[in-house]
């Protein structure tokens, strides 16, 4: 048996589509199901995004956020950038093609492509025999929408019949309904001054297609047999047709009641009704009738009310009242024939024991269709379209990977860098593109920025000699003289909130001071540089992370292509180069090719570093364990799809444990763009320069959600990707994690084309 869901990993959902008081079906269920939600999951924020049909708008209640305008496009634009911004983590949409601007409604396109967390669509229509636009407009929807929700099985068979949209993403929810008592249509009766009466009920907006005529013309025959019969039409006249026609049809409906000389027997109550104003006449009715005009129409909320509340129901057989009242939950009557509905109305009064026995068969069914169950229904459908994100690429959006289209690298974009950064360094973090102060600067991230800086300034950009100046002061000023370590966390105030950083930071000041080193050609620079890389390389000796150990080895093999007479850095690369690899050899096996019982972060630096010691010290079991090593993590890190997938850190991958999948971090890519890189350079072997390139290609699309983590509008990088979007902030990490991958990649493009210039 299934379980049913009782708390969500959704923290906020938004609701797209008309909303209450605009007077229209849709309205009422966007909101009904809305507030269902949010009244059994309230740790689940929820929100609405309704569409206007006037410039004036509606008084909406709280929970409506942003409101669209029908034929403004750009308001579309809008809301997708809103809903982008505003950690919303699955959009609902309600689709009918007529709320929205453009042909066929095709407007909502415009929001759903921007849109970058998972879509679940729930369809009011599906037409069996659409025109182009209609068709290509449901079917980009099914497209880009992760699951589909129909609320008759016929809809499921047309979605695959004639859209062909895979069953496996289509979900069969009913029309959701208030839960309301079984009672005797007597009790009601007196609130509407119709106690003694036998009353039929028709209700909703009222337009042509509705048949109101065939059931006033179906009375003078219902009378001759139960004069007492009074026929209550619920509803104002539909909003558009006001706009186009006036009240022009409800006036042809009450000239043909006096034609037929049953004008006291038919009563119009021309208001858009209240949920529970709806209910008392509902409770009132003896039989409800829906004498719609054509077949197609997929779903009914009033039909779908008054079998929820145990009706005796007469229909003309469209789709959605085939379905709903088979089995004896109804009456079917064909289309226009005023002659039969009046032989079935007859029959349902004169066999009281049928009509009681149908009425309590459509209230059993109904239970299912309370809203309380369909929240149910649709939060599981919302769950499953969130875990399956990752799996399902809509057709027709695929990333292109870099080997299918011409090699280019995206432009190297600096503003975020440039934004990121003050006079002291550069910020830990951001709220999405903004700096966030509160998290002030660390060592980690400056001794980055400096490393991304000196690249910059190997492809010869002009703007990278003032940064690197800055980010090396850090470093400077990080410099703990007592202990002979970095301090890593500094406040926005500049209070250093420790004495001695992490082991990792000060194997990443490493790391940057002999790129600086190596690659820069500023004296001042390199002065500074060479002075705290002496001061502080023998405290890395006492620490104890294997990725400070490695971080550091890569670079005092940067520091070595200058300096390689240096003993006591060489000394310092022998003893971690020989500390990594017994770390290999104790913890190896055929089926686990690592350094530890638990794949982490920043993975691939552990290869990589052993493979710049076995070039430069040299050693042959060194390069032998960094390729075998590396060559097990990328065939790790790949999925089915052939797309890189790092360890997620959401709890990594313990040996004999389960892999974490998400969230997905911006430095594993670099990590393994990095080494590969290096694999390529001491084996030249195409295979590591082609997972180069698939690991770059993660952050320009090709993962697991085909969305960019790159943002080339901005030049920074989202923080990570989760199950079911990308993280919308863009730190310092994520930012030079894209940016040292891209540089590295450029300068080994670079490098290529100058060693095959020569070779000619």
């Amino acid at each position: 048996m299934k379980q049913s869901i009782t708390n969500s990993t959704l923290n906020r959902i938004a609701f797209i589509g008309n909303y209450l008081p605009r007077q229209c079906g849709i309205a009422a269920f966007t909101t009904d199901l809305c507030e269902a939600i949010a009244l059994q999951y309230s740790e689940t924020s929820c929100i609405a995004l309704p569409i206007n049909d006037v410039a004036t708008g509606y008084a909406y209640p709280p929970r409506v956020r942003f409101e669209l305008t029908e034929k403004d496009i750009d308001s579309y634009l809008r809301a997708s950038d809103f809903l982008n911004i505003n950690n919303v983590d699955l959009v609902c949409l309600q689709f009918e093609y007529g709320i929205f601007g453009g042909r066929a409604g095709s407007h909502i396109l415009a929001l759903l492509r921007g849109l970058r967390m998972p879509i679940v669509t729930t369809l009011h229509t599906i037409l069996k025999n659409p025109d182009p636009d209609q068709r290509r407009v449901l079917e980009e929807v099914a497209a880009l929408s992760d699951r589909l929700i129909v609320m008759s099985e016929r809809g499921s068979e047309f979605l695959h019949d004639v859209y062909n949209v895979s069953l496996e993403k289509v979900d069969m929810i009913p029309h959701g309904i208030p839960d309301v008592p079984f009672v005797d249509p007597s009790f009601n009766k007196d609130l509407f001054g119709v106690e003694g009466k036998i009353v039929l009920l028709s209700f909703g907006l009222l337009s042509p297609n509705k048949g109101i005529e065939t059931v006033i013309s179906a009375l003078p025959k219902i009378i001759a047999s139960y004069p007492d019969i009074v026929y209550i039409v619920v509803g104002a006249t539909h909003p558009h047709i006001i706009q186009q026609d006036g009240e022009s049809y409800r006036l042809s409906l009450q000239w043909l009641a006096q034609q037929k000389g049953v004008e006291s027997n038919v009563i119009f109550y021309n208001r858009f009704v209240s949920l529970n104003a709806l209910v008392e006449f509902i409770s009132a009715a003896d039989i409800y009738i829906t004498p719609y005009l054509n077949e197609a129409q997929i779903a009914s909320g009033t039909l779908a009310y008054t079998l929820g509340a145990g009706k005796a129901i007469i229909s003309t057989p469209y789709w959605y009242a085939q379905e709903i009242l088979s089995d004896g939950r109804g009456v079917l009557v064909p289309f226009h024939d005023p002659e039969t509905l009046a032989e079935q109305v007859i029959n349902l009064l004169d066999n009281e024991a049928q009509r009681h026995a149908m009425r309590k068969r459509a209230y059993i069914f109904g239970r299912a269709m309370i809203w309380s169950e369909v929240a149910q229904r649709y939060m599981e459908s919302f769950e499953r379209a969130r875990l399956e994100r990752r799996h399902y690429i809509p057709p027709g959006f695929i990333a292109k990977a870099l080997d299918k289209s011409t090699g280019e690298l995206p432009p190297l974009k600096l503003d975020h860098l440039q934004n990121m950064t003050d006079e002291t360094g550069i910020f830990q973090h951001a709220l999405f593109t903004v700096p966030n102060y509160s998290h002030g600067y660390t060592t980690d991230d400056n001794a980055r920025a400096l490393l991304v800086s000196i690249l910059l300034d190997e492809l010869g950009s002009s703007e990278n000699l003032g940064l690197a100046s800055r980010y090396l002061a850090f470093l400077g000023f990080a410099f703990n003289d007592q202990t002979k370590r970095f301090r890593n966390f500094m406040n926005y105030q500049r209070n250093w909130l420790e004495e001695s950083g992490s082991d990792d930071s000060h194997g990443r000041a490493l790391l940057a001071l002999g790129t600086v080193l190596n690659h820069s050609n500023a004296p001042a620079l390199n002065s500074m540089a060479g002075w705290l890389f002496e001061q502080t390389l023998p405290a890395i000796l006492l620490t104890t992370s294997p990725r400070a150990w490695a971080f550091a080895l890569i670079g005092i093999y940067e520091y070595s292509q200058k300096y390689a007479g240096d003993r006591r850095a060489n000394t310092v690369q022998d003893e971690l180069a020989g500390r990594l690899l017994t770390l290999y050899q104790n913890n190896s096996s055929e089926e686990w090719r690592w350094y530890e019982k638990t794949l982490s972060y920043c993975n691939a630096a552990l290869p990589h570093a052993l493979l710049t010691c076995g070039k430069s010290i040299p050693n042959r079991d060194m390069t032998d364990a960094g390729l075998e090593s590396l060559k097990w993590l990328s065939d790790l890190q790949h999925s089915r799809e052939g797309h890189f997938v790092p360890i997620g850190s959401k709890g990594f991958y313990p040996k004999g444990g389960e892999r974490t999948r998400f969230d997905q971090q911006p430095v594993e890519a670099q990590a393994m763009v990095s080494a590969c890189l290096e694999a390529y350079r001491i084996t030249g072997d195409k295979l590591w320069e082609k997972e180069s390139r698939c690991a770059f290609e993660w952050f320009l699309g090709y993962n697991d959600l085909n969305l960019p983590i790159y943002d080339p509008t901005t030049g920074g990088c989202r923080d990570g990707l989760h199950p079911d979007r990308a993280n919308e902030n863009q730190g310092a990490e994520s930012t030079l994690a894209f940016l040292q991958s891209l540089l590295e990649l450029r300068l080994a493009k670079q490098t290529h084309l100058s060693m095959e210039a020569l070779l000619k």
